[in-house]
């Protein structure tokens, strides 16, 4: 009989995420173990306490969720966690802070329903942001020529040089996209654009989007009104508007809701998976 699976969620916020907790009960989780307000320097106890108490053998079924609402903190919180693992004495790890990676994952595997991202031109506003962030490397990554708009050049310049770091062929060009002139500068001649900004700022107008001869999908990861992109619906899944595929945060959602359950899973079936972005990726390729 196999141990129980033990899901160990590092949380960088005050309190751990009930979101994230429900989704692991969900994916099958028999025992969840929730830390939040992690600080790194207590990551390499809580690791031991992770490696050192089951048989190599058995340590398939341990595995840690590193979440939280800041995703820098995460990415520190998954270095420091990865550090302390050696020779078989390891679990698997998935870091999703933010539904960043899970939440970027749909967007761009909606939009590869639609258009071929191999050569495909894609913009991505709010791009500086994690999700923003993400997308772009994944879209770099499936081929695509990628536009990463931002309020400062520079904040997109420094972001494309961090996709570059894990994408080295990465066909990036960063732009500044904050007056309605410049996003539709930005979007001449793209197929495909995801609108992942703050809640509650529309980055490109209903008659903006129209205007985009070009466009084939248009995909707003906004649910606050109002919405990213003017005139998608937060409930939009593949609706035609204006000749334009248009998804909403929630039609996103539904795919986002089971690549996150999917990867929780996938960590137990070995004790040796390091699952970010790319890796989230793929499993929703399967799904």
């Amino acid at each position: 009989m196999s141990p129980p699976k033990i899901l160990i969620q590092l949380d960088s916020d005050p309190h751990a995420s009930v979101f994230d907790a429900v989704v692991a009960t969900d994916a099958g989780v028999d025992r969840l173990l929730q830390y939040s307000g992690v600080e790194l320097t207590q990551v390499r106890d809580l690791a031991h306490g992770a490696m050192f108490t089951r048989a190599p053998q058995d340590l398939q079924n341990t595995a840690f969720f590193i979440g939280g609402s800041n995703v820098a903190s995460g990415e520190e919180l998954l270095a420091a966690v990865t550090s302390t693992f050696f020779g078989p004495m390891r679990v698997s790890v998935l870091l999703d802070a933010n539904g960043a990676n899970t939440t970027a994952a749909a967007a761009v595997l909606a939009a590869a329903k639609h258009v071929s991202l191999q050569g495909a031109t894609a913009m991505v506003l709010g791009g500086t942001g994690p999700v923003g962030e993400r997308a772009a490397r994944l879209l770099a990554r499936q081929g695509a020529i990628v536009r990463l708009g931002s309020r400062s050049v520079e904040r997109a310049t420094e972001t494309c040089q961090r996709i570059k770091r894990h994408v080295e062929a990465a066909n990036l060009t960063p732009l500044k996209c904050v007056q309605a002139d410049e996003v539709q500068h930005a979007l001449d001649g793209a197929q495909i654009v995801i609108a992942a900004g703050a809640a509650g700022v529309e980055l490109l107008s209903a008659a903006g989007r129209r205007q985009a001869g070009s466009l084939k999908v248009a995909i707003d990861l906004n649910a606050v009104p109002p919405a990213g992109i003017g005139g998608i619906e937060v409930m939009d899944k593949a609706k035609e508007r204006d000749g334009v595929i248009c998804y909403g945060a929630i039609g996103v959602g539904g795919t986002k809701m089971k690549i996150h359950r999917a990867a929780i899973q996938r960590l137990f079936t070995a004790n040796n998976l390091m699952l970010d972005a790319e890796q989230v990726f793929e499993i929703g390729q399967q799904l």
